[in-house]
């Protein structure tokens, strides 16, 4: 079995993008660099830019993070639309469309365990009729790929065998990544999603999750990730640096250099409005064609 799937045209209503962050500590240089090209290719548009945090792992988050990350974005001129939306509200619309998978016979209990599985992909290893202390999975065919048209990344096909049969509700409790994201993107009318590569892997099971859900795919773009000195990417979990907003314009320059834009050296020092008002309306995304890691700019990077 193969599938497969090119992203669709922009969709009627318009082009609708977001940013979505984990609260779970600042945001620093590399998630700046997510965000901004989410917020510009959303402007260069017209369409809406949303945020949403995704607080669905408490043990994972910090209590601070969240009101944080809105404060950081907000100095950095990147005003969102309409409301933020916090996942952690959300449990009875994940649960809504797990009872649908469920319904349609894509979704089965299991109680394997890590230690069970060894590390190799669920393949209806279960035969689980228990209804306490079970995770709920997808029902991933065995066999063949699924492809999709990444707008910078070209053509890009995921093993359906290496997948395997993923997790919708883990055992303990909480939601999926997949999942809720899949029922929030579907329900905010997401048409267009820019985030890094390091998250491209997701998108097969994602597309999954909506051809079953019987909703349109939104076109994706998965820009390359910053990189530290030692080839990490630049993230939260390798203590990358918080963003300051003591050089905002300084930042933002960078950042757009690094997204391969060319701000003239006047505007350079230019207010935060200032520099994001050229920057959309200079907006070309096909200038990330094909990159996926690029170093960070010295300052970002730990010593």
């Amino acid at each position: 079995m193969t599938d497969s799937a090119s992203s669709s045209p922009l969709l009627q209503g318009g082009y609708t993008g977001r940013f979505a962050p984990s609260p779970t500590g600042p945001l620093h240089f590399g998630s700046l660099l997510a965000a901004l090209a989410s917020y510009l290719d959303a402007r260069a548009h017209d369409g809406r830019w949303l945020v949403r945090i995704e607080d669905l792992d408490p043990p994972r988050e910090d209590p601070t993070a969240a009101a944080s990350i809105l404060h950081t974005l907000e100095a950095y001129g990147l005003h969102w639309d309409g409301s933020v939306r916090y996942q952690s509200g959300r449990h009875a619309a994940y649960q809504q469309r797990l009872e649908q998978l469920i319904s349609q016979g894509l979704a089965f209990p299991c109680q394997c365990s890590r230690k069970q599985l060894a590390g190799k992909p669920h393949h209806g290893n279960c035969h689980c009729h228990a209804t306490e202390d079970i995770a709920w999975r997808f029902l991933c065919p065995a066999q063949g790929e699924y492809c999709f048209d990444d707008r910078l990344q070209g053509r890009w096909c995921e093993d359906l065998s290496r997948i395997g049969d993923f997790v919708l509700q883990r055992r303990d409790g909480p939601w999926s990544y997949q999942l809720a994201v899949v029922c929030d993107d579907i329900d905010q009318g997401m048409t267009h999603i820019v985030r890094g590569i390091d998250l491209i892997d997701s998108t097969a099971r994602q597309a999954l999750l909506y051809q079953a859900l019987e909703q349109p795919l939104p076109q994706y773009a998965h820009i390359p990730v910053a990189l530290e000195n030692n080839g990490q990417k630049l993230s939260k979990q390798n203590l990358a640096r918080p963003l300051r907003t003591d050089n905002i314009s300084a930042t933002l320059t960078a950042a757009l250099q690094w997204l391969q834009q060319s701000p003239p050296a006047g505007l350079q020092q230019a207010p935060a409005g200032e520099l994001l008002q050229w920057a959309v309306s200079h907006w070309d995304i096909r200038r990330l064609n094909g990159q996926q890691a690029l170093p960070a700019p010295v300052i970002f990077r730990r010593d």
